[in-house]
């Protein structure tokens, strides 16, 4: 395959399947793979290194061998990089630099953060850099591959071979979503924000009801962030419910004094940007006034 060759969906379509290798085994290069082999490719070979990534790859891909990332790249029409961030662009400037990156090279990497930029060394010697990043929080299990069925893909490539990248993600049951090289940074913080975040939310959150000697605290919050998060991706802010949507000062006040009671200085912090960046949005959305407003940052000692 030439970088000057017309690119389409049928470059990857039944019967020209690709020959692809996993560098890196963690949590998202072996469920990549075997939803890639499930969709008729052939994993060449598989790059781990920790005892956990090559346990990891052994169960999701038991017929492919374990390699050096050279050998991969010489037995591998594309090549997935699932690595962590911050090795991502000395990984393959290395690689180029020694020789290893051939004309025609589809290399991809799933990292959230970079686009295509973070790859430039191997333009020079005529490979195609692309980024698909999965917009899922991984296990590391078989299920996940399954949990990729209408998961959104955040795809950064050049216009030419954007259809190739949109028909992996596609193969692999995905929905690709075309992010510019610029706002990459801006895609990643609002991913991290929106997962990660919700984790510490969800566990403080049941980390309190289990100190009060609650029982069942996952279902007691499931279902309700469950539909509170349906409801906000359908509605926006008018999803907002609750006392500081109320304007409902005399409970927050009463939120406060008991977390601060809890001697959690994290709980503490969190709950109170929180409902900062809460009663905010609730005045920009008509739901309290600015005296209210007011009132309820003096509350949370703004």
């Amino acid at each position: 395959m030439s970088v000057d060759e017309p690119l389409t969906t049928e470059a990857i379509g039944q019967p020209n399947r690709l020959g692809i290798g996993i560098i890196g085994a963690g949590r998202v290069g072996g469920v990549l793979g075997l939803a890639l082999q499930r969709a008729g490719h052939t994993i060449t070979a598989v790059h781990a290194v920790s005892d956990a990534s090559v346990g990891r790859a052994e169960t999701l891909l038991p017929d492919v061998p374990i390699i050096e990332i050279p050998d991969i790249l010489r037995r591998s029409e594309a090549v997935i990089f699932a690595v962590p961030d911050d090795v991502l662009e000395s990984l393959v400037a290395g690689l180029a630099e020694a020789g290893h990156i051939q004309t025609g090279h589809l290399l991809v990497h799933t990292s959230g953060r970079y686009g295509t930029d973070v790859m430039q060394s191997v333009r020079e010697h005529g490979a195609i850099p692309v980024a698909i990043h999965p917009a899922m929080t991984f296990s590391g299990l078989s299920l996940d591959a399954d949990r990729l069925q209408n998961t959104a893909f955040g795809i950064t490539a050049d216009a030419v071979v954007a259809p190739i990248a949109e028909a992996l993600v596609v193969e692999m049951g995905g929905i690709p979503v075309t992010i510019p090289e610029a706002a990459r940074p801006v895609y990643h913080a609002a991913m991290a924000h929106a997962s990660n975040h919700l984790v510490t939310l969800t566990a403080q959150a049941q980390a309190m009801l289990t100190a009060a000697g609650i029982d069942q605290a996952p279902k007691l919050v499931g279902n309700l962030m469950s539909a509170s998060l349906e409801n906000a991706l359908s509605n926006g802010d008018q999803a907002l419910t609750g006392p500081v949507s109320r304007g409902d000062t005399g409970t927050v006040a009463k939120h406060v004094e008991t977390l601060k009671a809890l001697d959690d200085q994290d709980l503490f912090e969190t709950y109170r940007a929180m409902a900062v960046a809460t009663a905010r949005r609730a005045h920009r959305a008509g739901f309290i006034n600015a005296a209210k407003l007011e009132e309820l940052q003096h509350v949370l000692e703004v």
